[in-house]
């Protein structure tokens, strides 16, 4: 399974254009990886309480069938928010603790923070996905015996237990007198390595773990993970997407009963968040190579792929010849870009909103003399937020393999959660 969070299809469609240009092809023409696959379903993403989800309940829609209350996860809508007491009556078990207790082998990756919404759907109930590590309990919550979702990661019952967890988040799992914040003295990762899986903290060192390791867990900042474009130029030693996908499938596919893995390519979403579209695309693009390796590491009679997106974002795009950069400004009929009402180019890209908005009161910027392609460059965006918000249209969902001819239509969350569990032959809950 594949989350883009927050890639909708405008995403999509940029992203294939871009890839495209990038490799000096034509961009209108080109295909993302899973572009390719034979089934296809547009999917409602709407959460238990609003008409835009958030990925908390976006993602445990997804992964455990049933909507939930934005922000909460592995919870139903009985949920009451920010109630540490009503989780005992709403908590539902999610695709990889029934796989667990199947047997089958289970593992994430991310890079975002492992702690983060869409990754800790996959283990997590809890009324807030902001309560990462302990430090982010409300008085009330430790009163009531509330566990942060970094502890329930690695402190519940083994047999539910992840095998493989790769991305970021150190700090929620590390005490506070050193690199981490937690309060009660804990180092999960120590914990972790005494019950004898694995630990890393570099991509070198995610390379050298010996074939065999049955467990795994590798965490490659304090938080999310540094954006493509960024561990490019610094070469940081952290492991790529692909990177982290391919050493996952390696541990989890020696699992003779068969494994259920959920990769996110999170930062699209946090770049769209900041009106990075660039930044956003090649996070897209990284997500498609990802896809692209766990294609040729599996083989397509007995392995079900599934790719699909938690929620949208405000993306747009405005036009351009097929021989105009997508990252660029709309052309003009002369070698001048056209000019909108206010006499100022306008870009192909731009969002609904976000911090690319000009300061209020200020009119929009004239971009013909910027550099558009700049990857730090913030997108124009029509309503002024500090972050850009999450938009309500359904996302594409592509599916290859053992059941992937139930993707079709329209359909919603919940009904991709059971392409899935059937594929996995688990009982219905």
């Amino acid at each position: 399974m594949f989350i883009g969070d927050g890639m909708g299809v405008a995403t999509l469609t940029a992203a294939r254009i871009y890839d495209g240009q990038q490799r000096g092809k034509d961009g209108a023409s080109n295909r993302l990886s899973f572009e390719t696959f034979p089934h296809l379903a547009l999917s409602q993403t709407y959460s238990a309480d609003g008409l835009v989800t958030d990925s908390a309940a976006g993602a445990s829609a997804i992964l455990t069938g049933h909507r939930t209350l934005n922000g909460a996860l592995g919870v139903d809508d009985k949920v009451r928010r920010g109630d540490c007491a009503s989780v005992k009556g709403a908590s539902v078990p999610t695709l990889a603790e029934m796989a667990r207790k199947k047997g089958l082998a289970t593992g994430v990756v991310s890079t975002a923070a492992i702690t983060d919404a869409t990754p800790a759907s996959l283990y997590a109930h809890t009324p807030s996905r902001q309560w990462q590590s302990d430090a982010d309990l409300p008085p009330e919550a430790v009163a009531q015996g509330c566990k942060d979702i970094a502890r329930q990661m690695l402190d519940g019952p083994k047999a539910l237990q992840l095998d493989v967890m790769l991305g970021g988040g150190q700090a929620a799992f590390t005490p506070s007198e050193g690199t981490g914040k937690r309060l009660d003295g804990r180092d999960l990762t120590a914990e972790w390595r005494a019950s004898g899986g694995a630990y890393v903290e570099t991509g070198t060192a995610m390379a050298a773990v010996p074939k065999g390791t049955k467990r795994l867990l590798g965490l490659f900042a304090p938080g999310n993970m540094m954006r493509e474009n960024a561990r490019r130029a610094t070469q940081t030693d952290a492991p790529r997407l692909t990177d982290m996908t391919v050493k996952a499938i390696e541990i989890l596919s020696q699992s003779k009963q068969g494994y259920f893995l959920m990769v996110e390519g999170a930062l699209i979403d946090k770049a769209h968040h900041l009106s990075l579209a660039h930044e956003a695309l090649t996070e897209t693009v990284e997500l498609s190579k990802a896809v692209a390796a766990a294609v040729a590491m599996t083989d397509p009679k007995d392995t079900l792929i599934i790719v699909t997106a938690d929620h949208s974002h405000g993306l747009t795009i405005n036009g351009g010849m097929r021989d105009t950069s997508i990252l660029g400004l709309l052309p003009g009929n002369d070698d001048d870009p056209a000019k909108a009402m206010d006499g100022k180019a306008i870009p192909i890209l731009m969002y609904a909103s976000g911090p690319g908005a000009p300061p209020v009161g200020e009119l929009r910027p004239d971009l013909t003399d910027v550099d558009t392609a700049d990857p730090d460059l913030r997108n124009f965006a029509a309503v002024p937020l500090y972050s850009a918000a999450h938009t309500g249209e359904d996302v594409a969902t592509y599916a290859t393999g053992p059941g992937a001819e139930r993707v079709h239509g329209l359909m919603d969350h919940p009904a991709v959660f059971q392409v899935m569990r059937e594929a996995l032959g688990l009982p219905a809950d």
